[in-house]
């Protein structure tokens, strides 16, 4: 990992600056998808709300907000799920029914979701579906298609889900509990399942890592990639609300 860097906004505590939601892997972490440390004092001391927006299912970003010690606003299954905090509540959106016939099909053509027998990455997941992308994605796509549903490449998964449901109507909803509009915040990520945040958000940046889709959705791309990146993209942000 690398060393902690005070130039970044790490040594930093400016007040006036905006919400922040921000992706998990390939924009918190490395390239193995390893957390960052530098990241966590980032996170823990921004001067405003912060929502972890994930493809991954809830118990991985309410984790991340508990041992931070940070509200728990999260946006799980990109979009699915919206938690808004210890005392807010949870929705669900999303066909689950529909993402298990999915599978059945997929399974039916002879494939699988590649996690083996343990499954941890689907094991809590309520709204949508993860397969591994070693697998297939054609007939994936094909059955996803015939029960109306969409494959989202992640870069580390392809995700079954409901064309309806992304991370830009998981900002809407968290925003409305807290009283403020999607546009109030600032967005980081680096994927396509990034982009309806990014689109959605007032200030939006996008890692030297992501996705065409991605960078095409933001206002800024950093120079760096993952974490490093992350770190540049929040002083871009910091930077901009002192202006």
């Amino acid at each position: 990992m690398p060393d902690g860097d005070d130039s970044h906004s790490a040594g930093r505590r400016v007040e006036d600056v905006p919400p922040l939601a921000v992706d998990i892997d390939g924009t918190l972490t490395d390239d193995r998808r390893r957390l960052d440390p530098r990241v966590l004092p980032v996170l823990r001391e921004w001067a405003a709300p912060v929502v972890v927006a994930t493809g991954k299912s809830m118990p991985y970003p309410v984790a991340l907000c508990e041992f931070l010690g940070i509200e728990t606003l999260v946006i799980a299954e990109n979009g699915g799920v919206v938690l808004t905090g210890r005392a807010g509540g949870l929705e669900t959106k999303g066909d689950r029914a529909a993402a298990e016939a999915v599978l059945a099909e997929y399974r039916d053509r002879g494939h699988d979701l590649g996690w083996g027998e343990v499954d941890l990455v689907n094991r809590w997941r309520e709204t949508e579906l993860a397969v591994s992308r070693d697998q297939p994605l054609a007939p994936l796509e094909e059955a996803a298609a015939d029960h109306g549903l969409v494959v989202l490449d992640t870069g580390f998964a392809y995700h079954v889900t409901s064309p309806d449901v992304n991370k830009g109507t998981g900002l809407v909803a968290v925003a409305e509990t807290l009283g403020q509009d999607a546009a109030d915040f600032a967005a980081v990520g680096d994927s396509e399942n990034d982009a309806p945040a990014l689109l959605a958000a007032g200030q939006s940046v996008a890692v030297g890592n992501a996705d065409g889709v991605a960078q095409e959705a933001a206002d800024h791309v950093t120079s760096a990639s993952y974490a490093d990146g992350f770190l540049e993209a929040v002083d871009w942000v910091a930077d901009s609300s002192e202006d």
